[in-house]
C-alpha cells in the first residue's frame, strides 16, 4: 500500500502544468458564434496536455464563456477582444492575448451541383 501510494505521488508530479498557451485555431473570432479557445498545457516532463475550463478559469470583458467557447454579441461593435486564461491549479500561471474580430462576411455557400462537379 504504502509503495502505491509513493508511486502515484511521484505519477502526479511527472503531470505538473508548467505553463499554459493559447493554440488558436483562427486568426479571427466570429460574431453571434461560439468561437473555440484552445489552451494547452506544458507539463515539466515536456509533453503537452489539452486544456478545459476544467482546468483553466477564462475572461473576458467583453464577451462571455460557455467552457471553452467565447460567445461574441452579434452587435459587438470593437474590432478585437482580450481573452484571459488562469491556471486553478496555479492561478500564478496567467496567460492573455488579444484576438481580432472578423470584419468580412463570408461568402456565401455553393450550391450542391457546383461542389460536385
Amino acid at each position: 500500500m504504502l509503495i502505491m501510494v509513493l508511486l502515484s505521488s511521484v505519477v502526479v508530479k511527472a503531470q505538473t502544468v508548467d505553463s499554459i498557451y493559447f493554440h488558436l485555431y483562427t486568426d479571427s473570432l466570429k460574431k453571434g458564434q461560439h468561437n473555440y479557445i484552445n489552451v494547452d498545457g506544458k507539463l515539466n516532463n515536456g509533453r503537452w496536455q489539452p486544456m478545459t475550463s476544467k482546468e483553466v478559469e477564462f475572461s473576458c470583458p467583453a464577451a462571455h464563456f460557455e467552457g471553452n467557447e467565447l460567445i461574441i454579441p452579434v452587435d459587438f461593435k470593437d474590432e478585437k477582444v482580450t481573452v484571459k486564461a488562469i491556471l486553478k491549479s496555479n492561478p500564478s500561471i496567467i496567460i492573455e492575448k488579444t484576438i481580432w474580430i472578423k470584419t468580412v462576411p463570408d461568402p456565401p455557400l455553393q450550391r450542391q451541383e457546383r461542389v460536385s462537379s
